[in-house]
C-alpha cells in the first residue's frame, strides 16, 4: 500500500454555492447561475438542488425551465467568486499549506511525515472543512479526496459528492466501479480512442502496460496516465502561457457592429494590460467573432513581437474594416480576441529594439512609455482612470474578466 501523500480538495457546485451562501433566500432552492440574463443562455453552473431536476452546466435555460420550473437563475459574479476562492484558501491553510492551485474551485496540499498516517490524513481533511465553514460559510462544501498522488485524490473527490470524504489507499479499490470519463484526462475523444484499441473499463485500462498506453495517447502521456492510476507520483509537467486573450458574448443592447466593435477593443486593452502585467510580448493578433445569424468570422495578424496596446489596437481597427467590408451591418453575438506568439523581452531580436528607421522607433517609445503610464495609473488607484475611447457598459459591470479552466483571474483585473 502506497503512502497517502496528497489531500485533494473540490468544492462542490462552487459558483452556485457561493450565491446561496451570500443570498439566504436561495439557500435550498434550484438555483443556475447564468452569464445574462436571457433563456438564450446556458447554465455556467447549477446548485445540488436544480441537478436533482436534471440541470447541469451547459443546459439552455430554456430547457432547464422546462426541467426545473422553480429554477432560480442569478448572473454569474466572477468577481465575487475569486474573493471567495481566496478566503477559502486562507482557511485552508490555517490546516495545511496549499501545494498547488488547480482551479478556482481546486487545489492540493502535500501531506508529509505522520500525515500521511490514513487517521490522521482523515483528521486533517475533516479540520479543514470545518475551518471553511466556520471562516468563509456553511454552504461552501467540498469534497475531499486522500490519495498516493494528486491524480488518485482527484479521482477520490468525485466518487462521494457532495461534502464527500474518499480514501484510495487500497488500489485498485473503488477504481473498477467508476467509468472511464470518471478519470481526468479522459474525454468523449480519449474513450473513443480506448474503446478502439479494445478497452472499455477502467480494469482493463489498469492491466495493460506502461508502453501499451503510450502506443494508446501516441505519447508519453500516456505511460504517464498508467503511472499515476497506479498510484506512482510522477510529476505534472509544467505548463507556460501560449496565449493570452478574452471573449464576450455580447449583452443585447451590445450587439450593433459599433458596438461590437467598441467591447472588442476593450477587450483587447484588458489582454495587452495582462500582458505587459506577465512580462510577454505578443507577435500575433487573431479576432473572431460569432454573428446572430449564425455567421463566424476569423482573422489574424502576425507583427514584430510588441506589447504596448496601441499597435494591438491599429491590428484591430485594421481587421475590423475587413470584417465592415464582408458582413455590414449584421448584428454580433460574440467577440473575442487573443494575443498570440509569446516571448519574454530577453528572447526577443531583430528590429524591434536594434534596428529601424529612427523615426518609427521613437513613436514605438512613446506607445510604450505611454501604456505603462496608463499601467501605473491603474495600478495605484485599483480602477481605470484613463480610458482609451468609449468603454461599453454591461450588465455585468466589468468586461472580459471570467473564471476559465485553469486560470483564476488576479483581482485587479474585475477593476481595470
Amino acid at each position: 500500500m502506497s503512502p497517502l501523500k496528497y489531500l485533494f480538495l473540490d468544492l462542490n457546485s462552487y459558483f452556485a454555492s457561493v450565491e446561496q451562501q451570500e443570498n439566504p433566500a436561495l439557500r435550498g432552492k434550484p438555483v443556475a447561475v447564468v452569464p445574462m440574463m436571457t433563456d438564450g443562455t446556458c447554465a455556467i453552473a447549477a446548485s445540488y438542488e436544480a441537478k436533482r431536476y436534471g440541470v447541469k452546466t451547459g443546459t439552455k435555460i430554456y430547457d432547464a425551465k422546462q426541467l426545473c420550473p422553480d429554477l432560480h437563475c442569478v448572473l454569474a459574479r466572477h468577481d465575487k467568486y475569486v474573493d471567495y476562492h481566496h478566503a477559502i484558501r486562507e482557511a485552508a491553510e490555517k490546516v495545511l499549506p496549499i501545494n498547488k492551485v488547480w482551479s478556482i474551485d481546486e487545489f492540493d496540499c502535500v501531506l508529509m511525515g505522520r500525515e500521511q498516517e490514513p487517521e490522521n490524513a482523515l483528521r486533517l481533511a475533516y479540520a479543514m472543512k470545518r475551518q471553511i465553514s466556520k471562516d468563509v460559510g456553511p454552504y461552501i462544501k467540498a469534497s475531499i479526496g486522500l490519495a498516493p498522488n494528486s491524480f488518485l485524490a482527484k479521482v477520490g473527490t468525485e466518487i462521494q459528492k457532495p461534502d464527500g470524504l474518499v480514501l484510495m489507499d487500497n488500489l485498485p479499490g473503488p477504481l473498477f466501479k467508476l467509468q472511464l470519463t470518471d478519470l481526468p484526462g479522459i474525454g468523449v475523444n480519449m474513450e473513443r480512442r480506448l474503446r478502439r484499441a479494445g478497452i472499455t473499463s477502467i480494469e482493463q485500462l489498469w492491466n495493460i502496460s506502461p508502453k501499451h498506453a503510450r502506443k494508446i495517447w501516441s505519447s508519453v502521456q500516456g505511460e504517464r496516465f498508467w503511472y499515476w492510476l497506479h498510484g506512482h507520483d510522477i510529476p505534472h509537467q509544467e505548463t507556460h502561457p501560449c496565449m493570452i486573450g478574452h471573449s464576450r458574448v455580447l449583452d443585447p443592447d451590445l450587439r450593433s457592429p459599433e458596438k461590437a466593435r467598441l467591447m472588442a477593443r476593450r477587450l483587447l486593452t484588458k489582454a495587452s494590460y495582462r500582458l505587459r502585467n506577465k512580462g510577454f510580448y505578443a507577435g500575433k493578433l487573431s479576432f473572431s467573432a460569432r454573428l446572430l445569424n449564425g455567421t463566424k468570422w476569423h482573422d489574424e495578424r502576425a507583427f514584430p513581437p510588441a506589447n504596448d496596446s496601441f499597435t494591438f489596437l491599429r491590428h484591430l481597427d485594421y481587421m475590423w474594416e475587413r470584417l465592415n467590408h464582408c458582413v455590414p451591418q449584421e448584428r454580433f453575438k460574440k467577440v473575442a480576441v487573443i494575443l498570440g506568439s509569446l516571448h519574454k523581452q530577453d528572447t526577443i531580436s531583430g528590429d524591434l529594439f536594434l534596428s529601424g528607421n529612427p523615426a518609427d522607433r521613437h513613436i514605438q517609445e512613446k506607445r510604450d512609455n505611454l501604456s505603462l503610464a496608463l499601467d501605473h495609473l491603474q495600478q495605484k488607484y485599483k480602477k481605470e482612470t484613463v480610458w482609451m475611447g468609449v468603454t461599453p457598459t454591461t450588465l455585468a459591470g466589468h468586461v472580459g474578466t471570467k473564471i476559465a479552466f485553469s486560470r483564476v483571474p488576479e483581482r485587479e483585473e474585475f477593476w481595470n
